[in-house]
């Protein structure tokens, strides 16, 4: 599948400060820390956790996204190579029972919100995957990592007459909750909680998650040697990406509720078909709340990107309002967000035609510090707020800085007003 067009970035003069870090340090949730991520030269692997298509794009979406967007900056600003695999989830219950609640056909119903997610995307300067992957696209690799699993005994049909489903033995996999760190308890609360079926009669083990559903009437299917039927979801993110990225790549990203059993499931099956470690780091996004609670689709509390667009919001202003929240925290929303934001647009966008401002050369290095310091975008806004009130102010006389700072800033935060 197609992603997106990718925006222009400018190409910045390297960078000669021995006094900024050569690495992008981000928290790795597994160790706890924070941590080197990608290669000292090379390639670094992106691999980070697609929508379910429907109800596309809330901000929490775009939040993550745009998150991972400052990773591949901030990477590429360093001289790496950046492979940048994604995938959607383009058959599974939740969009199943949307498509059902409204009338819709399940297929049109994920085209439309993956073309929206789409459009969403390139208005917010995102930089598109360069492997885009359905799961329905992915189901010889799912059914091939299924295979490998039951190989190697790592997998086995559910003991049900009716629908014996094909389970991985998540149990039988050293290190199986070194990720999120939960208690066995805790697993299978959040597991029953984020669907899963710890419950399910027939299970060697409570925690054992589907990889293949048979066949169900008038659900969609697919044959294969498994037979009649459609991928587990954690499975699907496991085989396209070990297929796109190798077995031991830099990281694998998503929102924090994606930790326990999403990623933790991914990285068990991962390394039960390779013996290798899956990802080297894990980094989650924090949740994003409106009216109380967490941005939800089951609860229907969204604020959407193409809402806040067709409202008349700038796609520039929209991603400054998401910058101004540190990734790991959590956060909620308030239309306050986009009044603050629209005033730095504004401000920064006269600075940037003004016909001097003092140099860019430190406040380049202070957007570097910021990004390879755990992504820290308030610092970096603030770094270029100082910048953009001494350029209003008529200080400095460099002709040249309010283009290179506006487009280190293009760069490195993803926002231009062109």
């Amino acid at each position: 599948m197609h992603a997106w067009p990718a925006a222009r970035v400018p190409n910045l003069p390297r960078n000669t400060n021995p006094e900024i870090d050569d690495r992008v340090r981000v928290w790795d949730t597994e160790s706890r820390a924070l941590k080197a991520v990608g290669p000292q030269t090379g390639s670094a692997g992106l691999y980070v956790c697609g929508i379910t298509p429907y109800d596309a794009t809330h901000l929490g979406h775009a939040f993550t996204y745009l998150t991972f967007d400052l990773l591949q900056r901030a990477w590429r600003d360093l001289g790496l190579d950046v492979t940048y695999v994604q995938n959607i989830t383009d058959v599974d219950d939740p969009l199943l029972e949307r498509a059902e609640e409204t009338g819709e056909d399940w297929r049109e119903l994920a085209a439309s919100q993956v073309e929206l997610f789409r459009t969403d995307m390139r208005s917010l300067r995102v930089l598109p995957p360069d492997h885009y992957v359905a799961a329905t696209e992915a189901l010889d690799l799912v059914i091939g990592t299924v295979q490998e699993l039951d190989a190697k005994q790592f997998a086995y049909r559910v003991a049900d007459e009716q629908y014996p489903d094909w389970y991985f033995r998540s149990d039988a996999v050293e290190g199986f909750g070194q990720i999120s760190h939960l208690t066995r308890a805790e697993q299978l609360a959040e597991f029953a909680e984020k669907g899963g079926d710890p419950d399910r009669a027939g299970k060697v083990d409570a925690l054992d998650s589907l990889v293949w559903l048979l066949k169900r009437d008038g659900e969609p299917s697919w044959p294969s040697a498994l037979g009649q039927g459609r991928p587990g979801w954690h499975v699907e993110c496991t085989a396209i990406a070990q297929h796109y990225l190798g077995s031991d790549f830099s990281v694998q990203g998503g929102g924090r509720d994606l930790a326990f059993p999403h990623h933790e499931m991914c990285a068990a099956v991962g390394r039960a078909v390779t013996g290798e470690r899956f990802a080297q780091a894990y980094v989650h996004v924090g949740m994003v709340a409106l009216n109380g609670e967490k941005m939800s689709k089951s609860l229907g509390n969204l604020e959407l990107v193409s809402r806040l667009r067709a409202g008349g919001v700038a796609a520039p202003v929209i991603r400054l309002a998401l910058l101004a929240h540190h990734y790991r925290n959590d956060w909620e929303w308030f239309p306050t967000d986009i009044e603050w934001a629209q005033r730095r647009a504004d401000a920064w966008v006269a600075a940037f035609r003004a016909p001097a401002g003092t140099p860019a050369g430190p406040v380049i290095d202070d957007l570097r510090r910021a990004m390879r310091g755990d992504l820290n975008s308030p610092r970096a806004l603030a770094a270029v707020d100082e910048w953009t009130a001494a350029a209003l102010a008529g200080d400095g006389t460099d002709s040249q800085a309010p283009t290179q700072v506006a487009e280190a800033v293009d760069a490195l935060l993803g926002v231009s007003f062109d």
